[in-house]
């Protein structure tokens, strides 16, 4: 996989189409002719009613699933081109992911579901630095004394951050949040969405994130929406 470069888009979106077959037999076209190109370290934030393609543009994104039709390239390689292995390696060593609920195993701790990505990578770095890296990014989120606990005495609000930093762990250039902060009260999801944009500025990580909220979409250097299975620029 070629490194990130300020000459060459961090992910480019080629007429990405995806469809499903419908109950009745036919095809559903959930998202049309999809083209769109980001560039390293900016955020983007994607609005749109539930339904209407946002997580199945993430996952497509994510290499989670593979489109119908067209292209999604990430740092200049074809999505399409690699193979399970190849597919594998590219989520846990390129792509972070943060989704609404946090997915954390219940008989880790904080650190331990932190730490998780690494152990799926042979090649990942010695185990001290590792450690070192989640300890510093406990503590930038403010779970460096929660290190120890397990998701059950968190709040929602620590879960998503353990999340996020499980997402970041491995230091991938690109960070996916599929409503990220769709379960939290008001006061957690203003924080989250703070430090999700702290974190894009201060490690230069490029932000997608699909949300309902206008709050957090205004947070972003960019905003679109997905109206009829197209993505289009949104004008408030």
């Amino acid at each position: 996989m070629e490194t990130s470069s300020p000459t060459l888009p961090l992910l480019e979106l080629r007429n990405v189409c995806k469809s499903y077959r419908s109950e009745g037999g036919g095809a559903l076209d959930v998202l049309k002719n999809v083209s769109h190109t980001i560039t390293c370290g900016e955020s983007l934030a994607i609005l749109g009613p539930s339904g209407c393609g946002k997580s199945t543009l993430l996952h497509l994104i994510g290499a989670l699933d593979l489109p119908t039709s067209g292209q999604v390239l990430l740092e200049g390689v074809d999505l399409r081109t690699l193979d399970e292995r190849g597919l594998a390696l590219l989520r846990n060593r390129r792509i972070g992911f943060v989704f609404q609920l946090h997915h954390l195993l219940p008989q880790c701790t904080v650190l331990e579901n932190v730490l998780l990505p690494t152990l799926a990578d042979p090649q990942a770095r010695p185990g001290a630095e590792v450690a070192q890296r989640a300890e510093h990014l406990l503590e930038r989120v403010g779970l460096a004394e929660r290190r120890h606990h397990r998701p059950a005495q968190l709040s929602g609000g620590e879960r998503q951050r353990t999340a996020l930093v499980r997402a970041l762990i491995n230091e991938p250039p690109l960070l996916l949040a599929d409503e990220p902060t769709g379960s939290l009260d008001r006061a957690a999801a203003e924080s989250l969405g703070e430090l999700l944009m702290e974190l894009n500025r201060e490690n230069h990580v490029t932000l997608l994130v699909a949300t309902h909220s206008p709050e957090l979409a205004r947070r972003m250097s960019r905003i679109c929406q997905i109206r009829d299975g197209a993505l289009e620029p949104f004008n408030a």
